[in-house]
């Protein structure tokens, strides 16, 4: 044994050759890996820098921002691009819009994103969007794009230029646009109103100095901002809603790009170090980078709970509510359903103020937002078509004006193949607001209740829980509303689906030992075989005063809800839920016990509602709207196979009641002239709706006995006159008639013609035979009509008859589509490409069936580029070019009128030299080394003799006169048509 494996060993010892074919395999292998995964250099280039602007009150404190500028690949003085600023997100860097930016300079606009201040590596504290901070900045980098030449202007120091931001960048596009009036178009995102009432909302509409403190989003905020963590990329343009760390693999306080190191205040290990400032300079731990007054507004609300006159005015500053009849620049609002921090009403309330100027709005919501992410695919690329338009139009100034309606969508359910959410759009004309187009007035009903304020607000409901919005509905029952803490109220089982698009009102009472009272209302969609579901943890927080202590006699409130988009399937509940406490949300420290009911009459019991007190009821109100659903890719599929169903039933029924009438239909247009003909063409033009001329004038007859060809070069219009003939495309002017009868969709002498057209198709899982069985079904025709044993002995399948088509090659299907054709015996047969696929010995066969088929008053249309087969085939041509015919007849007389000549010579490369300098000669192209020649009425001797005088032998001289000859002479050597469709 061990002498075996030795000398196994031996026999497999590296030698050279080895070595040599197995190195030469690996280098291979890796190269072909390199090339699969070797990056495609992107169409733009890109340039990061610091940028120093000057702004403040004074327009001259200059701060240093971190930019990363993309510019399209051609871009120039003499080619100048529109532009967009890019603006990031809360906490995020110019590293949070990057696959942004990407896709936009994809699309041909130079891109400049940039850290704003107080964030990353720029400089700066954070001002919350000030109008003489970040704004300023903004207009400062606007002053920079319109220094670049590269960059279009639309005057000068006007830059061509669209702003587009998310959360924190979409406040900064709406306040710049207010601001500059150089800026063209604007997208903001999942932004804000009114800051002040963001952070501090009532939903009874009380000022925001009494609203209810958002603590738990504030918290975030503040802490993203002072050093102790970050959004990540909250409210980019490419990840709205991302929760912290989504920065596209930034920290939302580090720039990672290559700049050359770590960014001031951090360390090159941790990164960013809390507390720190640019350069180093340690900062007020309690603030981090925030401005002073943003930081003490932030520390005295959070302490109280309460906001204050000062409060309120800052963040009003920051708010476009007070500018919005200063933005002149188109505006697409994209506002997302899932967002407890800035909900719907805030893209509500900008559009409407906008509007009011008379600047062109328009809004689309969808199923993300701050707690929702992106939502689907669908949604994600619905948005992106909706921005590219409108920036396509107002910044690049091309495309169709964007029409103002309004998109919104809800999820539908998952998608079967990657089981993630799938969305559903629809459209309507006009923006309705958050109030709908319609209302749906649901009762509800139950006991007045009491309910306990928890001392220091603990333990709290579960709901409009930061970046968790969508947790709520599995919390129900566990910890989204807390016992002794809520009251609830019920509506019957919904007797028909709603769709609610909006936002639902509702009216209450209340009382309070203390006078005041913080409730949060819900609306629950309450499945009976599910949980109660509260749309995206949205809740309606409201602060009420001057409260009696006995709640018959207290004043009824009117409550908006937060507006969602919600399909409340029949046989759901609606739930009215009043709690005294939420996670997200101040409330008084203080316990105390309040009274709440519906504001409405007492009301008879509602089924399923406990016996007890007295009932009082009141409407909640559902707005509606009814859109139009958008296609998507799930909905087209759904759609198709309904479609499917529906075509099929509906096809059963055409055919039975076609063979109902048959006897009664009579064409009556029998043009005299034509009614021996099998086929007339008159004037035929087609052109496409893009101006495309595809057919410009082709006129021409096809008689009994002829088998007529149909040439050109590709492009030239062949296929499109086919298609015109058989139905499959209409054409723009001009007439076709066979025997008589003009052409028209539907037209009973179609079943006179047989024919192949843009290749064959068959089922798949049937054999040949079947195939042909079941389309001559499908003509309504006599089983006797059909000729199959003639048509099989055309096919020449032999016993692959029997076979599934879908083994078919190529040339076997061809085959069998002839058959097809043939199978009713049409007096006139039309066939493009007919030896497509078919070997040498099968075309031979087929030229001697086309021959024998033109009999008995039959005729054949047959188009081809194989010349020599048309040559050997048909009895008469018709040359087109450039959609219009430039010879017609019989196929001798065409190849008559270009004779040529063929000589074979010792040095046919020195011989065309010779003949190219000869007058009125041409040398034709040749595909097997033969040298063949047009003379023009040039005598041959004198060729032959400037050939020999040229020291060139010349063996033979004989006369060349070829279809391809004509056909070359006719069209020219190196046409290419005009692009057939």
């Amino acid at each position: 044994m061990p002498s075996r494996l030795l000398a196994r060993l031996r026999r497999a010892r590296p030698t050279r050759r080895r070595v040599v074919a197995g190195s030469t395999v690996v280098v291979l292998l890796a190269a072909l890996v390199g090339w699969a995964v070797w990056p495609e250099s992107p169409p733009y280039s890109t340039t990061d820098s610091m940028i120093t602007v000057r702004s403040g009150p004074d327009g001259a404190q200059p701060v240093e921002l971190d930019t990363r500028f993309y510019l399209p690949d051609g871009a120039s003085a003499t080619r100048p691009v529109p532009a967009v600023l890019l603006a990031h997100g809360f906490g995020g860097t110019k590293r949070s819009v990057e696959d942004d930016a990407e896709d936009l300079a994809g699309l041909g606009y130079a891109v400049l994103t940039y850290t704003a201040r107080g964030f990353g590596r720029s400089g700066g504290e954070i001002h919350l969007d000030h109008p003489d901070y970040e704004v300023r900045d903004a207009a400062r980098l606007l002053d920079w794009l319109a220094e670049r030449p590269d960059i279009r202007k639309d005057a000068a120091g006007d830059p061509r230029v669209g702003v587009v931001g998310g959360s924190y960048g979409g406040g900064l596009a709406l306040l710049l646009a207010a601001q500059d009036q150089r800026v063209d178009a604007i997208v903001p995102m999942i932004t804000w109103n009114d800051l002040a009432r963001s952070f501090l909302p009532e939903s009874t509409g009380r000022e925001p100095a009494d609203g209810v403190f958002k603590k738990g989003w504030a918290g975030i905020f503040f802490g993203s901002g002072s050093g102790t963590g970050g959004l990540g990329g909250l409210g980019g343009l490419g990840a709205p809603g991302a929760a912290p760390g989504g920065d596209s693999g930034n920290d939302g306080n580090e720039d990672s790009g290559g700049d050359g190191g770590p960014g001031a205040g951090q360390d090159p290990v941790l990164g960013a170090v809390p507390g720190a400032a640019p350069g180093g300079t340690p900062a007020d731990p309690a603030c981090g980078r925030f401005a002073a007054d943003v930081c003490a507004a932030y520390l005295r609300i959070a302490t109280t709970g309460r906001g204050d006159p000062a409060a309120v005015e800052l963040l009003r500053r920051s708010s476009p509510a007070g500018v919005l009849d200063r933005i002149k620049a188109p505006t697409l609002l994209i506002q997302g359903a899932a967002d407890t921090l800035f909900p719907l009403a805030e893209a509500d309330a900008n559009a409407r103020g906008i509007a009011a100027g008379g600047t062109p709005v328009r809004v689309a919501w969808f199923t993300g937002g701050h707690d929702g992410g992106e939502g689907p695919q669908t949604d994600q690329d619905r948005l992106r078509f909706l921005m590219a338009q409108w920036l396509e139009h107002y910044v690049k100034g091309s495309g169709e004006t964007p029409s103002g309606s309004f998109t919104w969508s809800r999820i539908a359910g998952f998608d079967a193949l990657d089981r993630g959410l799938v969305a559903t759009g629809f459209s309507v004309t006009d923006y309705p607001g958050v109030g709908g187009t319609a209302a749906e007035s649901i009762p509800v009903a139950g006991p007045a209740q009491r309910i306990a304020n928890p001392p220091a607000g603990n333990p709290a409901a579960i709901s409009a829980l930061p970046f968790g919005g969508g947790f709520s509905s599995l919390l129900d029952g566990v910890a989204g509303d807390l016992p002794g803490q809520h009251a609830r109220f019920e509506s019957a089982p919904l007797d028909r689906a709603v769709d609610v698009v909006g936002s639902p009102t509702v009216t209450l009472r209340a009382a309070s030992p203390t006078g005041e009272a913080v409730l949060f209302v819900k609306l629950y969609d309450v499945d009976p075989n599910g949980p109660a579901a509260l749309s995206n943890g949205l809740v309606a927080p409201i602060r009420l005063t001057g409260l009696p202590a006995d709640v018959a006699t207290a004043t009824p409130v009117r409550v908006t809800l937060p507006a969602i988009v919600r399909r409340i399937e029949a046989g759901h509940r609606l739930r009215i839920v009043v709690a005294t406490s939420d996670q997200g949300y101040a409330t008084p420290v203080e316990p105390a016990t309040y009274t709440v009911a519906l504001a409405g009459p007492a009301t008879e019991a509602v089924p399923g509602m406990p016996a007890g007190a007295a009932l009082t009821g009141a409407e909640v109100s559902l707005p509606t709207v009814v859109g139009e659903p958008i296609a998507t890719p799930a909905v087209a599929w759904r759609w198709a196979l309904v479609g499917l169903v529906a075509a099929i039933v509906l096809g059963l029924v055409v055919v039975v009641a076609v063979l109902r009438r048959r006897h009664r239909r009579h064409d009556t247009s029998v043009h005299p002239e034509y009614a021996d003909t099998p086929l007339v063409v008159r004037d035929l033009r087609k052109e496409y709706a893009d101006g495309f001329v595809a057919v410009s004038r082709i006129d021409f007859e096809v008689h009994r006995g002829q088998v007529v060809g149909l040439l050109g070069p590709n492009g030239a219009g062949k296929t499109t006159t086919l298609r015109v003939l058989m139905g499959l495309t209409q054409p723009t002017t001009g007439e076709i008639h066979v025997f008589g009868h003009r052409l028209v969709p539907g037209s009973p002498v179609l079943s006179r013609i047989g024919a192949l057209v843009e290749g064959p198709g068959f089922l798949p899982h049937l054999s040949g035979l079947e195939n042909l069985r079941a389309y001559w079904r499908a003509t309504g025709r006599p089983w006797a009509d059909a000729h199959f044993e003639e048509a099989l002995e055309i096919a020449g399948l032999g016993d692959s008859i029997h076979r599934k088509t879908k083994k078919y090659s190529h040339g076997m299907r061809q085959r069998l589509a002839i058959a097809q054709a043939m199978l009713g015996l049409p007096e006139l047969l039309v066939l493009d490409e007919p030896t497509d696929g078919l070997d040498p010995p099968q075309i031979a066969e087929m030229r001697r069936v086309l021959r024998r088929y033109a009999t008995d008053g039959r005729a054949v249309l047959v188009s081809s580029h194989l010349l020599a087969e048309v040559e050997q085939t048909c009895t008469h041509a018709v040359v087109v070019h450039k959609g219009q015919i430039v010879a017609a007849g019989r196929v001798e007389e065409i190849v008559g009128e270009s004779p040529s000549t063929q000589f074979d010579v010792s040095d046919v490369d020195a011989a065309r030299a010779v003949l190219d300098r000869l007058a009125g000669v041409r040398v034709l192209p040749e595909t097997n080394g033969a040298l063949v020649v047009d003379t023009n009425g040039t005598a041959r001797s004198e060729v032959v003799a400037e050939l020999v005088r040229a020291g060139v032998g010349v063996d033979r001289v004989m006369p060349r006169r070829r279809l391809e000859d004509a056909f070359l002479a006719l069209v020219g050597e190196n046409s290419r048509g005009s692009g057939d469709r």
